[in-house]
This record gives structure tokens, sequence and C-alpha cells, in this order.
């Protein structure tokens, strides 16, 4: 099923190409927080369109995902300095230095346990940083996994994507790790998203959207088109997700019903706009980041608690 008039979708310019909005993420302060993944840059999108931009100590270090935090900062990860960056809401800045060299930090997000949990792409590891900046790291039990996304659970774990190992991996507090290989072969999973009863993620190479249960049952459902590149996923509510597609140049919406699920898709106002990250804002709407140079915002109505 596709729709190409999406209800209330709107572009929003908040930086000019060259400076690449990848990671979003709703902040405790009522507004949005972007990663600049190009220029070394976080900034702050009030929902009325204003933007502000903090610069980085170095323009190469290639901030991406953005999350809020325990401690009511935003924490990123720099991806080409291997640190793990914190902003306050009045823009102060510091960043913590990975242990282990050229980890490649990508995923993170707020923990069960009062700490940010991270993936290290490049060295097959996980981490967890305190809101002091204190680092611990775990090592999968696979070579070159490149770990991806990664969420908190509705089971007190954390959930995480092995894009070349092809498999949904969990991690306790403790750091115990259980693997999940994925039934498509090749299908480089990345975003992942909890909705408080199951964990869904996206499948970039084989243009599927997969869920899995907490006792580890894997469901993939196929996208209508296949190349559409899948990238980041948020759930809205339980059984219902929204994504992005990168190569669709869409944001996409599944939800279900007991073991059906139905697929609504939504035209991007600008062609070719690469949108990478999306979340829910604080005013209900989803919000995709596009590398392009804009923030796309679809006001769509929340399902009925």
């Amino acid at each position: 099923m596709h729709h190409s008039e999406a209800p209330d979708m709107r572009e929003i310019s908040v930086a000019d190409k060259a400076a690449g909005p990848y990671g979003i993420a709703a902040g405790p302060d009522g507004a949005l927080w972007l990663t600049f993944v190009h220029s070394g840059r976080i900034a702050r999108l009030t929902p009325d369109g204003e933007v502000e931009e903090y610069p980085l100590d170095s323009p190469s270090c290639r901030p991406m995902v953005i999350t809020a935090g325990p401690d009511g900062a935003l924490w990123f990860t720099r991806f080409q300095d291997h640190r793990i960056g914190r902003i306050t809401t009045g823009g102060d800045i510091e960043s913590f230095p990975i242990p282990t060299p050229d980890s490649g930090p990508f995923g993170i997000t707020n923990g069960p346990d009062g700490a940010l949990w991270f993936t290290e792409m490049n060295t097959d590891r996980i981490g967890r940083i305190t809101s002091e900046g204190e680092i611990t790291e775990f090592g999968l039990p696979v070579a070159g996994a490149f770990p991806s996304a990664i969420t908190a659970g509705p089971d007190g774990a954390l959930w995480f994507t092995l894009n070349q190992a092809n498999a949904i991996g969990r991690i306790t507090v403790y750091g115990d790790i259980a693997l999940h290989p994925l039934p498509t072969p090749g299908a480089a999973p990345v975003g992942i998203a909890s909705d408080g009863a199951a964990v869904w993620f996206v499948e970039i190479a084989a243009g599927q959207i997969g869920r899995i249960s907490m006792d580890g049952g894997i469901k993939e459902f196929p996208l209508p088109d296949r190349t559409a590149k899948p990238h980041a996923i948020v759930a809205a509510a339980t059984g219902d997700c929204w994504f992005t597609e990168w190569g669709g140049n869409r944001i996409g919406r599944i939800t279900t019903s007991g073991e059906i699920a139905e697929i609504t898709e939504y035209d991007l106002p600008s062609p070719s706009s690469e949108p990478h990250g999306i979340t829910l804002g604080p005013d209900g709407a989803l919000w995709a980041a596009l590398e392009t140079g804009g923030i796309a915002r679809l006001g769509c109505p929340r399902p009925p608690p």
C-alpha cells in the first residue's frame, strides 16, 4: 500500500547540503536535537522551526546517533574520532574517549540502569558509559559483525543490530550476550526500536521490517519496494512503528494486529533527500533527519490508546 500524499507533511530547511543532518532525538526541553555528520555540529530545532547550532571541538568528528540521557543532557556518538559526546540543553559540550582504539561508535541509547549504552562498529563491542563518563566495554562473540543501532528492550536488556553478522543481539546490564540469527540471508539490519512489547528492526539490504519477540521469535515483513533501503525506526505505540526509507525517499509506517501487518508509505517532499534518523517529537509528530539539509515533520494522528 502506497500513499503519495501524507497527512500534514512539511519539510524544514535546517542547514546546507554540506552539513548532513543525520541523527535526531527529542530533548527534555521540548526541542529536537540533531547531529550534523559532515560539519561536526549539534543543532537544536524548536517545533516552530528555529535552529541553533553548536560546533564541536573537531569539525571532522562525524557525530552520528543522538539520544536523550538520564541526566537531562543529550548524548551522541562521534564515529570518526571514537568519542562519546554530551551536550546540555544550554549548549555546554564535553566528550569522552573510548578506551579501545578506532572503535567507531555508532548507535547509542538510554539504558534501564541509569547509563548510556552504545555500539562499537569497528571493534565488535558494546559499550556502557555512566553520566560521569566512565566507560565499560563488552566484547561480542563474533568478529566483523558491525554492531549498529541499539535500544533498551521491554525486558530490561539492551537489543542491537549486527549489520554484517546478520543477527539481532541482546545484552543484559551485566554483560551476558545472546545472538539471534535472521531468517533472511544478507539482510543487513540497521535501525532498532522497542514498542514496549517487542523489538522492531529494519533490514536495509533485504527491504524488510523485522520484529523479534522476547522469546527470540522473529517475523519479517517485506516492504512493497524491496530496494527502499529502510534505515531507522521508532515506535509510536505498541505495534505501531515508523521508519525512514533512505533509498525510497519515503517515511513508512507498519501497524500490526495479530500476525497481520499493514504497511503505509509517504513520499518525502524533496527528491533524493536521504532520510536517516527518525524520532517521535515533543509535539506528538514524527520528525526525520534528511541528510541533504532538511527535517521532515509528519503530523500523523496517534492511534487511540
